[in-house]
């Protein structure tokens, strides 16, 4: 059985999230930052007058934050209904994997990011980590 994964690149590593989820991926916005904030909550963000949380993966995933002078894409994502901005280093391709593919996340993944993949596909280009949205923003937002 074949699906379509949005993908983007974190700290030199491929993820994707299921194309569903995505509402569209977009250049660095202006962020808001919110007092008293979880670390890993970068800000709110004003898409066409909807105000929308901003969650830095790589805080997120145990990665080191990019600088003030870094501009992260964003892939808006819907979360119970409700759209939440993924920070990440760059904007991918839609790609098609198929379940034959898929094995669970390897083993020398980093205990930290572990908790966030739900596994990995195998492709011609490399491994593509199936990141698991609900959990990697639950405790942001």
């Amino acid at each position: 059985m074949s699906r379509q994964l949005a993908t983007f690149m974190l700290g030199g590593a491929h993820y994707g999230v299921d194309v569903l989820l995505v509402q569209e991926s977009l250049r660095f916005q202006t962020r808001t930052p919110v007092p008293l904030a979880p670390a890993g909550v970068a800000g709110l963000v004003n898409l066409r007058g909807e105000v929308v949380l901003s969650v830095d993966l790589r805080h997120r995933l145990g990665l080191t934050t990019l600088t003030e002078d870094d501009e992260p894409m964003m892939v808006v994502v819907q979360v119970d209904g409700e759209p939440v901005s993924l920070l990440v280093d760059e904007v991918g391709d839609v790609v098609d994997v198929d379940e034959s593919q898929f094995e669970t996340p390897p083993d020398t993944l980093d205990p930290t990011l572990r908790e966030f993949i739900v596994g990995a596909y195998k492709l011609p280009t490399g491994l593509l980590l199936a990141l698991d949205v609900e959990r990697a923003i639950a405790q942001a937002a």
